[in-house]
């Protein structure tokens, strides 16, 4: 198989856009590529996992739907989550040619992993509230990030 940017036609080819970019927004597209990428794959990714508890809520799933029918729902959410998530982890690479290391690709991940999934139950699930221990919690998440990008 040629290079496998070539296999991803419906997400873009970043060495083709990068080849005709001026180098400053080189360097943005190598870094918020990845990222774009990572936010888009949470968003799937939470109404993979969650999405079917607000659908129980509003009746379009019972207590007596199928486990099976609901799971199938979530892996058909899970497709796309993972066809932007390993994108975004292979172009993000360091070893690839990306800006990042695994250890950082990952922390950047569990943030926008539960930013994402902050906004959707504020949105979708009225009953939860956040308190400061959440906001505590969050703060310490952005510290991680702070602490896996040192040198």
């Amino acid at each position: 198989m040629a290079n496998w940017k070539e296999s991803l036609p419906m997400i873009g080819n970043k060495e083709f856009i990068c080849t005709f970019a001026p180098s400053k927004l080189k360097i943005m597209i190598q870094y918020f590529y990845p990222i774009v990428l990572l936010i888009i794959s949470n968003i799937f990714m939470t109404f993979a996992w969650y999405g079917h508890l607000k659908l129980q809520e509003i009746n379009v799933f019972t207590n007596n739907t199928p486990l099976y029918l609901i799971i199938l729902c979530s892996w058909l959410l899970a497709l796309p989550e993972y066809l932007c998530q390993v994108p975004a982890n292979r172009i993000g690479f360091v070893e690839n040619g990306g800006p990042f290391t695994l250890i950082q690709l990952k922390v950047i991940q569990e943030v926008i992993s539960l930013t994402v999934f902050t906004v959707f139950v504020t949105i979708f699930f009225n009953g939860e509230t956040l308190h400061w221990n959440h906001a505590l919690s969050f703060i310490f998440l952005v510290a991680a990030v702070y602490f896996a990008f040192m040198k």
